[in-house]
């Protein structure tokens, strides 16, 4: 007894030390240069059924032959996650440890994780990780409610696109939604991905027009700890590896600065991504579906746009006609929006047939989008939950079937009209070549993406 407190004393054991490591359920074990038995808590001695008093204080090889920790002494060398299993009923990890003091080695330890305590922790985790995934999918469910159901197609046009982009949704291919703002090229990446093999996985939407190139590559492929001045402690997940099995939606692709399309690319490509500061890269599983509402051809032209990056993501281009050129999608977007609207209030709306004619005619420049907040807007401003032409904004009443609109362009329309003629002196002036109107762009220090949307 006495040898054993010796021993103890020669670890510096205090009665706080032995009680917080006689609480652990991991093994412990201390040994000197000399492979002498230091110290082992309540754990150890009860894993290989001994008495404190039978192992403290005696050569580990003479209690164990085949005992490894005398080696690590021997070598200074750490031994991580060895499985050891010997004549005992029940097989374990270990990592061993030298201990040093002023640069030399004076003992090792052994800590011990039992294999059944290693199984509940693996299942404590997986049921951790279940149950992060049932979350992902719940929050993912919520926020992702658009299937092709709510595609309302009665214009040829719109059954045809639709039909297809259903084809295209079963399979893997990136996708590229071309169409004006305002049609629903969201609510059509959202239907693709909840029609697909990944429907139960993350849907996830970032417009890239809303980022500054440094925020947007952060906000897509994250950074670790330490990336940047600023960075969060711990790093920040990317978006990508957020949608790990599911899908992501990149809206207006052709903001995207080149540098970063170069790393979408290899994303398309090698299925791979490298958080900003990171050494390694690391795979990813997810499916990409980009929009714009430009013609991507004109920005490869430009040199805005990779050609190679064009070629990848538009293999299967989805184009949604503009609701000017799909008349007859709009009673039937009318009825849809008048029912949803009722459904706040408890009324039941109709629409008057000159009222009705005017929304089939008129052209909506600002496509779907435009045409709902009309229709709500009439919605409230009616009686009698008829929608009629007095319950219309001013600029529809004025407009006639089959001719443009009568009203007085409004300011924005003017300024817009201006630029385009200054914009079309410049260039006549430069030249109507690439050439020409990166010159024209940069004499109006405007870009040349903005040079092409204001002349389009």
């Amino acid at each position: 007894m006495g040898k054993n407190n010796k021993n103890e004393e020669k670890l510096e054991m205090t009665p706080f030390m032995k009680s917080a490591f006689n609480t652990m359920v991991e093994g412990l074990l201390f040994i000197d240069t000399a492979g002498v038995v230091l110290y082992a808590n309540e754990a150890y001695l009860k894993f290989i059924r001994m008495t404190k008093e039978e192992l403290v204080g005696k050569r580990l090889r003479d209690v164990r032959p085949h005992a490894k920790l005398p080696s690590v002494v021997e070598s200074g060398h750490r031994v991580l996650h060895a499985q050891r299993l010997e004549d005992l009923d029940e097989a374990y990890f270990v990592n061993m440890y030298p201990i040093f003091e002023g640069g030399k080695v004076v003992g090792g330890i052994s800590v011990i994780t039992f294999m059944d305590e290693a199984q509940r922790t693996r299942v404590e985790l997986n049921n951790f990780e279940n149950t992060h995934k049932n979350l992902i999918r719940k929050i993912n469910q919520s926020g992702n409610k658009y299937t092709f159901d709510s595609i309302i197609a009665a214009d040829e046009k719109s059954i045809a696109v639709k039909e297809y982009a259903k084809r295209l949704a079963e399979s893997d291919m990136p996708i590229l939604l071309m169409a004006e703002s305002g049609t629903g090229k969201e609510m059509y990446a959202q239907a693709i991905h909840n029609a697909s093999p990944r429907k139960n996985e993350v849907f996830l939407a970032v417009n890239c027009a809303g980022f500054t190139k440094d925020m947007l590559d952060s906000e897509l492929f994250g950074y670790v700890e330490g990336a940047f001045t600023g960075a969060k402690k711990g790093g920040k997940m990317g978006l990508f590896e957020a949608a790990q099995g599911g899908t992501i939606f990149l809206d207006e692709i052709a903001e995207m600065d080149v540098s970063l399309q170069a790393k979408l690319l290899r994303v398309l490509q090698e299925k791979k991504i490298r958080p900003i500061g990171a050494v390694k890269e690391f795979d990813v599983n997810v499916r990409i579906i980009c929009a714009c509402n430009v013609d991507l051809k004109n920005n490869v032209e430009a040199g805005l746009f990779r050609k190679d990056l064009y070629y990848r993501i538009s293999s299967f281009p989805v184009s949604i006609p503009p609701l000017k050129e799909r008349r007859d999608d709009i009673p039937a977007l009318v009825r849809d929006i008048l029912d949803k609207q009722g459904e706040k209030v408890r009324r039941s709306y109709v629409v008057t047939d000159d009222a009705m004619e005017v929304l089939v005619n008129y052209d909506w420049p600002g496509n779907v989008r435009e045409l709902k907040n009309v229709v709500e807007f009439s919605a409230y401003m009616c009686k009698n939950a008829t929608v009629d032409m007095m319950s219309l904004p001013e600029q529809l009443r004025n407009y006639e079937r089959g001719e443009k609109e009568t009203r007085t362009a409004s300011l924005a329309e003017r300024v817009a009209e201006f630029e385009k003629r200054e914009i079309r002196s410049v260039i006549e002036r430069y030249g109507d070549d690439v050439e020409g109107k990166k010159k024209a762009a940069a004499a109006l220090n405007i870009s040349l993406a903005t040079l092409y949307n204001k002349i389009k």
